[in-house]
């Protein structure tokens, strides 16, 4: 699937004209990602999506740039992170009458189902890409995910 411009226009003036805050096309090779929201989403082969998502505030621009090098790997937790793929609602059991997929300190394998993400009535199965133990569930059952957005942390041992 490729889109021309005029129909990625078209796609734009929709997204502004609805109630949706982003949307997301992923076809093989191509991928396109368009979001409403302030902070820019970086996606990953969605070059066309580019102007559309990077809106940055004016605050955003004028900021001094410090060194964040230090900060920043001081701030990030550690572990490996499972991402939501795909904006929906998200649950952390298969059905609303069995257990949860993972608690805290429950060992994971690479390609074991950890969640379900919900979107436009299509369940999507969220599978591990990391083996080891789970050290954090960042995200409640049934709550509303961005893209990109972390629901566990996994400590690989």
């Amino acid at each position: 699937m490729n889109l021309n411009l005029a129909e990625i226009k078209d796609l734009i003036a929709d997204l502004e004209q609805s109630s949706l805050r982003d949307i997301q096309i992923q076809d093989g090779d191509f991928a396109l990602h368009l979001s409403k929201n302030e902070a820019a989403v970086a996606a990953p082969a969605a070059p066309a999506a580019a102007p559309v998502a990077a809106t940055a505030t004016p605050a955003a621009a004028t900021a001094p740039a410090a060194d964040t090098s230090a900060t920043a790997a001081a701030a990030a937790p550690a572990g490996k992170a499972i991402k939501a793929p795909m904006v929906g609602t998200v649950y952390l059991q298969p059905k609303p009458d069995q257990p949860v997929f993972k608690q805290v300190g429950d060992p994971v394998e690479k390609g074991e189902t950890v969640a379900i993400i919900e979107a436009m009535k299509l369940m999507t199965e969220i599978k591990s890409d990391v083996s080891g133990v789970i050290a954090e569930i960042l995200v409640d059952n049934e709550e509303v995910v961005d893209y990109d957005k972390v629901l566990y942390r996994v400590d690989p041992k």
